[in-house]
């Protein structure tokens, strides 16, 4: 029979990595978060290559020119289009986020880690309504397996269509 202290050393090593290892973690693989990192890892493992902030849009904030960087660049017939991580997805990121959709004209996905996290404290509204609001696609933890696919459909026609056939 195990000890009471046996069963606590085998409980405290079962429980999940703390937040902060897993962000030194993504760090030492080159992401800014663990959901970039983990959103990375699920397109290897899909067999697309992950092209991680490749590309940079110039946009005007109000009275700014700046500049917004991807996180992630998948192939879709005809271009490309884009996948955003986002833990928290404060007001600025929002703005951003609709301010670069209208003037750059890109296709721009949302994953995040939680879809149903409020806008604010007390908010009725989730991230996923604010989307759906604005005509936004985006995803709850993890790339839905139809963006994948939208993907990997491209590359494979692109293959197909470049053997002269």
């Amino acid at each position: 029979m195990a000890s009471k202290r046996t069963m606590r050393k085998t409980k405290v090593a079962s429980r999940p990595t703390s937040s902060s290892s897993v962000r030194s973690r993504a760090i030492k693989n080159g992401y800014r978060s663990g959901l970039e990192d983990k959103t990375s890892k699920q397109l290897k493992e899909c067999g697309l290559e992950v092209l991680y902030e490749t590309e940079r849009y110039a946009y005007r904030w109000p009275s700014r020119l700046s500049t917004y960087t991807p996180d992630f660049k998948l192939p879709k017939r005809g271009g490309f289009f884009y996948v955003e991580t986002k833990g928290l997805w404060t007001v600025q990121d929002r703005q951003k986020c609709l301010l670069v959709i209208d003037q750059c004209g890109i296709d721009l996905r949302l994953v995040f880690s939680n879809a149903n996290a409020k806008l604010y404290k007390g908010s009725p509204t989730t991230y996923a309504a604010f989307c759906d609001k604005h005509g936004i696609p985006w995803a709850h933890k993890s790339i839905p397996d139809d963006w994948i696919r939208e993907s990997k459909d491209a590359i494979s026609n692109s293959s197909t269509m470049g053997s002269g056939e």
